[in-house]
């Protein structure tokens, strides 16, 4: 499992409403293959620990809290935000090894960030820059869903969006020739980044997405602008600009900005949590088309769910059989390579401070 996910890195847990003041609010979570409990403090601060009582394993997302702290509510343990054992009922003494492993958790955009892997490399700057529905220049929606696929499907799906032409005829492309070849023709700028990759094109005279064509008149054509961000493990922040068909330069009619927001939380080899959002700018928004948008999001993943799941199934039953690429694969190959690169690092990391030990 080690080898399979990076460890250093910010791993989103949730949105922030996920977690209230209540007593049982306790959010179980498993992310990178360990389980995590997560839990608001009376102050209004997060706690992220190690789902796992140091007594019998049982589940401290079963428990409640009190105050700052969550008792296991097996055999009474108390914890303390710092993971440190604080009260064992029916006893005065408690040893140093009564503690739970806690870690670092951040709260930046409406999302609820926990960092995996050594606390003194948790730099906050890692966290993608995202646009949250508490951004008071953009109306954006939330939602989330559960896909049983592996995270690296995922990501070679987010690096590509020529699926859209075939996967999402009825969703976010179209039926019709004209809109298959804007979606499958594209020349997409990549930048590998650091930590990611950087995709920039357009889709130039298409409809509009499908579910909105009945908005505008039906010989409507848009050009379509697109700037991605996708960061380890799996963030995919996209920027969207629609143009009328053929304009350019300064002072064209900018007919919709939108963001969308997504990322995909991998819990284990098989499956993930994906949290995602899209809406408009307060500039271009009216009522009902970020909740079309959101709504949109839904149903479209609903269509990736189904190939994924489908495709997780026939990977994992022929790990071995040889696949092809084509053209429309430079997006997740440079992807795929920049997460392979960093498993590489830490796996060599790792293997060097056991030689020394």
């Amino acid at each position: 499992m080690d080898d399979m996910f990076v460890r250093n890195a910010w791993y989103c847990a949730g949105w922030d409403y996920h977690l209230s003041q209540g007593q049982k609010s306790l959010l179980a979570r498993k992310i990178a293959g360990e389980r995590v409990v997560l839990y608001r403090k009376p102050d209004g601060g997060v706690v992220a620990m190690e789902d796992r009582c140091c007594h019998r394993g049982a589940a401290l997302s079963l428990g409640q809290k009190e105050g700052d702290c969550v008792r296991c509510m097996y055999h009474g343990l108390k914890f303390g935000p710092d993971g440190v054992c604080v009260e064992i009922p029916g006893q005065d003494t408690i040893g140093r090894r009564a503690r739970v492993r806690t870690f670092p958790v951040v709260e930046k955009n409406n999302w609820i960030w926990v960092w995996m892997g050594d606390p003194d490399k948790a730099d906050e700057d890692l966290i993608c820059f995202s646009v949250g529905p508490g951004n008071p220049d953009w109306n954006i929606k939330t939602s989330e869903m559960r896909i049983n696929a592996n995270y690296r499907l995922e990501m070679e799906n987010l690096a590509d969006l020529s699926h859209v032409a075939f996967v999402h005829q009825q969703t976010l492309g179209g039926a019709d020739l004209e809109t298959r070849r804007g979606w499958t023709e594209v020349n997409a700028i990549h930048t590998v980044l650091e930590r990611g990759l950087n995709t920039k094109y357009c889709i130039r005279n298409v409809p509009v997405f499908h579910v909105l064509t009945h908005l505008f008149p039906p010989e409507a054509r848009f050009d379509l602008e697109f700037d991605i961000n996708i960061t380890i493990p799996l963030n995919w922040v996209t920027h969207i600009k629609v143009y009328p068909a053929g304009t350019e330069g300064v002072g064209r009619q900018l007919i919709s900005e939108t963001y969308t927001v997504q990322t995909v939380c991998p819990e284990d080899e098989d499956g993930v949590q994906y949290y995602y959002s899209w809406g408009e700018s307060k500039a271009t928004d009216f009522p009902g088309v970020s909740d079309l948008l959101r709504e949109t999001l839904d149903k479209a993943f609903v269509e990736d769910k189904t190939m994924l799941e489908a495709q997780h199934v026939r990977r994992a039953e022929k790990p071995d059989a040889p696949m092809i690429n084509i053209a429309v694969d430079a997006g997740p190959n440079k992807m795929l390579g920049v997460l392979d690169k960093m498993l590489r690092e830490e796996r060599e990391e790792r293997e060097a401070i056991a030689r020394v030990a």
